[in-house]
């Protein structure tokens, strides 16, 4: 399991790659799209970022998985979410703005998750470390 400096420091490399090549390298992970998640921290009340991969995309909704590796506890970007669904989001293809994060609901997930591990198969490795069911969250478009 990567431990959280490991994390943070794959973090800040990634965003710092972005910045670099202006845009043009880090957008994507393997065959995956890249988003920068910003939330507010639960404890802090500061912003926090981090870069993630979302392996399904809904309509206009972005899926990610909070999967941390398959750790055994949930990534404090998932917990500032969930005490404070108002999110920013940026991709490659548009700038930072609002989004709405939910969990998906246990019909969404049973639905979701085998289309995901199908395809990137990671992350049902990462469900077998852990006895945590691992959360997909939503990102959905602020009307």
């Amino acid at each position: 399991m990567p431990n959280d400096l490991v994390l943070k420091t794959a973090n800040t490399i990634h965003r710092t790659l972005l910045k670099v090549t202006g845009g043009r390298i880090g957008w994507r992970a393997g065959k995956m799209p890249v988003l920068e998640l910003t939330t507010t921290g639960r404890k802090s009340g500061q912003r926090r970022t981090v870069m993630l991969t979302t392996p399904y995309q809904d309509g206009d909704s972005m899926v990610i998985v909070a999967s941390k590796g398959g750790d055994d506890h949930h990534p404090a970007w998932f917990l500032n979410l969930r005490d404070d669904p108002a999110v920013e989001v940026k991709t490659q293809d548009q700038p930072t703005h609002a989004r709405t994060a939910r969990i998906a609901t246990a019909d969404e997930r049973d639905e979701l998750w085998p289309v995901i591990t199908e395809k990137y198969g990671n992350y049902g490795d990462y469900q077998n470390k852990t006895e945590r069911e691992i959360p997909l969250v939503l990102l959905d478009p602020v009307s």
